[in-house]
This record gives C-alpha cells, structure tokens and sequence, in this order.
C-alpha cells in the first residue's frame, strides 16, 4: 500500500471531526464518561484493528481519556488503510 501525498490526507482529514496529522500519521483523542466505557472502546478499537490486520498505538489515560495514533509502518506514513480503520473507530462511537 502506497503512503498518501498531504494533499491526500488533507481531503482524507476532512471528512473526520478531530483527527490530526502529526508525526507521520493520524490520531484522534477521545473522552469518555468514565473509566469503564473508555476500557470497553479500547477492547472495541482492539478487535476492529485485529480483523483488519492493522495496529493503531492505544494509549489509555486520566482514566477516561485514550489516544489513537494510525499509521501505516511498512508504508513509512498513512496510507488509505489508515483512513479505513479511523472510520471504523468512528463508527464505534456513533
């Protein structure tokens, strides 16, 4: 899978609310109501990225609080899997 151009991930980033790019990829922080909905997003985020056989970073913090960062590592950067597996954690939080 090709990295995406900034132009690319620009567009990309605009159909999402909150999602930057830093560093080479995306990432998204995400407030929850307490620790154990932060937990159960978390394991959700988890079982969505194992069936597609991509790894975000998850970093769980403030008991409540969790950072998703996505990139593509084979790719050296984002790739359109990144953008594929953001909708997915979107989609969990709906």
């Amino acid at each position: 899978m090709s990295k995406l151009n900034q132009k690319q991930i620009d567009v990309n980033l605009s159909k999402f609310s909150g999602w930057s790019f830093e560093k080479a990829s995306i990432s998204k922080q995400f407030k929850f109501k307490d620790f154990i909905e932060a937990l159960s997003f978390v394991n959700a985020v988890g079982m969505e990225a194992e069936k597609m056989d991509h790894h975000p970073d998850i970093l769980m913090f403030a008991w409540n609080k969790v950072k998703i960062t996505i990139s593509t590592h084979s790719a050296g950067g984002v790739t359109k899997k990144d953008f594929s597996l953001a909708q997915k954690i979107e989609e969990r939080i709906k």
